[in-house]
């Protein structure tokens, strides 16, 4: 039958060990000369929580102000465009149709085949499979 686990620490010999003594399978202060596991605090996940629901809240109210304040923004944006458009209608329509040009450009060469160039490499290459062909 095992034997019990003690739970209480034991003080070390002073006069220092003996040979053949057992060690002790624990930890070992030298410092208070005790042998084992020191009484742990009582842990209390409560205080954890609540410090990080403070955080939480905290985080939540920043991200109200951000967005409040990108709302604001955008909207003085809208009200900006809709006054230049009815300032200078002709201006916009041209704008807005060298956008689409420009997109529509961007597109066209995107998605155009692109030839290979031939390189002086792709000769010696060429010339080397057609004398290895002859071999």
């Amino acid at each position: 039958m095992p034997r019990r686990k003690s739970t209480e620490t034991t003080t070390l010999d002073i006069k220092g060990a003996k040979i053949g003594e057992p060690v002790p399978k624990a930890i070992i202060d030298t410092k208070t000369a005790s042998v084992g596991v020191p009484r742990q605090p009582d842990y209390d996940p409560r205080e954890d929580l609540s410090a990080l629901r403070k955080q939480i809240d905290a985080l939540q109210q920043q991200v109200l102000d951000l967005a409040r304040s990108a709302k604001g923004g955008a909207g003085k944006a809208v009200r900006q465009t809709e006054a230049a458009v009815k300032l200078y209608p002709v201006t916009t329509v041209l704008l807005v149709a060298a956008a689409a040009g420009a997109l529509v450009l961007a597109g066209r060469s995107a998605s155009a085949p692109r030839h290979r160039s031939y390189s002086p490499l792709d000769e010696l290459r060429d010339l080397y499979h057609a004398l290895r062909e002859r071999v």
